[in-house]
């Protein structure tokens, strides 16, 4: 299922509900409908922040896992099937981390479900 978060402030911001549910969880919103008002966007945005610089360092020391694995592991041949790179939550997060920020200088509210 889709969500798409609307504000005046920018253009809409459309994201699967499975990757939007997280940042929703974080921010203490339900994914079915809500509203993030112009006053609660500055709290947002340094939630959203926080999380992004958490996950990076979470994402760093994943890459290196993989890559140890990946060059120690010689039993496995991956047919010379490319891999697989994982989007990260901050990659996922700043379209709505950027709709935030443009509505919090224009004092607009973002919305989704209605």
């Amino acid at each position: 299922m889709l969500i798409t978060f609307k504000s005046k402030a920018a253009a809409d911001v459309v994201m699967y509900e499975s990757h939007a549910k997280p940042i929703l969880d974080l921010l203490h919103k339900d994914a079915a409908r809500g509203v993030i008002t112009a006053a609660e966007a500055g709290d947002a945005i340094a939630l959203l922040e926080q999380q992004i610089n958490a996950s990076k360092s979470h994402e760093a020391a994943e890459a290196l896992a993989r890559d140890v694995n990946a060059h120690h592991n010689a039993d496995v041949d991956d047919h010379n099937h490319e891999k697989i790179e994982p989007v990260s939550f901050s990659a996922r997060a700043y379209p709505l981390l950027d709709m935030l920020r443009e509505a919090k200088k224009g004092n607009h509210d973002i919305l989704w479900g209605v």
